[in-house]
């Protein structure tokens, strides 16, 4: 099954894209799954009374899941609130907690996966693309979290639990954390291979313009450090260029420029203005949104070989968009963590950067180049 994750600013009309998008998709006989992950019901206007064979349209519901949650969470932990004597909440009487959206949009997609035998295409209109960003690096970031606080090798001690908490003098963690922990784990493990995979890409929306231009450098900078497959850019509301005359020239004419420079570096799909919002099939079938893209390979930050001719390794980053005084680096153990503009990524180093000291980084031609030089004692050496 190929994925398409469709984001952008605030405004962009992206959830009208993303619904044109599987539209088109299923009118070409592709099985379709459409799921709005944005809150609210942001896809009902747009679709209207649209229905189409092989469309399926899923909209994430953040109380239902929350609710699911709190009633799970209080049956595995009963027993230690029956000794706290703690009252049991009702979940039908709770609202949902910060964070309760973004779970169940992961959620969704991790259930989407594993339908994959009935669809050929998940279609995902995500919020705006700061908020989207944030919450495709959740997986990720909440595996780390994980792996810290209860590493899986601890659990394999649950025998001498009791003993090392008598001996250190503090309750250990209870079994029905470390079973939590796992099968959060599993389910947070499931979504990042979706995201990982070869047939997954994300789809940037926006409106040319300054404005656009400079929410789109940012969204595809955020993009490129998670490690996310930039698919193309769909340019919004084009205007046309028969009606390049009186004030219409002067919007025409910018986004013109801006379509020009975007070419550069994406694949731009322009999308027309109707002239009105678009509203159901009729409108959605004039859109003629791009079609999901073909399965390709997925991005690599590969690592280079010049420890015969300098001396070093070097471990290039794709960040197009980056700039050098937004560019910062820190190493930990076996971690780097990069930031770049508003984002931030902590990513394990590949093995044989592992035995390596950090000697220095370039950003040259939108891609970061860290050089690492072997450390004597710790690297192989050689007669």
């Amino acid at each position: 099954m190929r994925t398409l994750l469709i984001t952008g600013p605030g405004g962009s009309g992206r959830t009208t894209v993303a619904a044109a998008t599987a539209f088109a998709a299923a009118r070409e006989g592709t099985r379709t799954l459409l799921l709005g992950a944005d809150p609210g019901d942001a896809l009902g206007p747009v679709l209207g009374d649209a229905s189409l064979p092989g469309l399926t349209v899923r909209r994430v519901d953040a109380d239902a899941g929350f609710r699911a949650d709190l009633a799970a969470l209080q049956e595995r932990a009963g027993g230690a609130l029956d000794l706290l004597g703690a009252s049991r909440l009702v979940p039908e009487e709770t609202a949902p907690l910060p964070g309760a959206e973004e779970l169940a949009v992961l959620r969704a997609l991790r259930d989407a996966a594993a339908s994959e035998d009935t669809y050929d295409l998940l279609v995902v209109d995500l919020p705006a693309a700061p908020r989207a960003l944030a919450l495709l690096a959740l997986p990720e970031e909440l595996r780390r979290v994980l792996r810290r606080l209860l590493p899986p090798e601890r659990q394999a001690a649950r025998a001498l639990r009791p003993v090392l908490g008598r001996l250190a003098g503090v309750p250990m963690p209870a079994e029905w954390i470390y079973e939590t922990a796992a099968r959060l784990d599993l389910q947070l493990a499931a979504v990042q291979a979706l995201l990982a995979d070869r047939g997954t890409a994300v789809r940037l929306v926006a409106e040319p313009g300054p404005a656009g231009a400079d929410a789109l450098r940012t969204a595809a900078l955020g993009v490129a450090l998670r490690g996310l497959r930039l698919d193309a850019v769909v340019a919004n509301r084009v205007l046309p260029e028969s009606e390049a005359a009186g004030w219409l020239a002067g919007p025409v004419a910018q986004q013109r420029k801006t379509l020009d420079e975007w070419r550069e570096e994406h694949t731009v799909h322009p999308v027309a203005h109707l002239g009105r919002d678009p509203r159901g099939a009729d409108d959605l079938a004039a859109l003629a949104a791009p079609v999901a893209p073909a399965v390709t390979g997925p991005v690599r930050w590969p690592v280079t070989d010049r420890i015969a001719e300098d001396g070093v390794l070097v471990w290039h980053l794709p960040l197009p968009g980056a700039r050098r005084d937004s560019l910062d680096l820190v190493r930990r153990g076996d971690e780097l963590t990069v930031t770049a503009g508003p984002f931030r990524r902590v990513v394990p180093l590949p093995s044989a950067l592992r035995r390596c000291t950090v000697d220095g980084a370039a950003l040259r031609e939108g891609e970061l180049r860290i050089r690492f030089r072997p450390d004597p004692e710790l690297w192989p050496r050689t007669r």
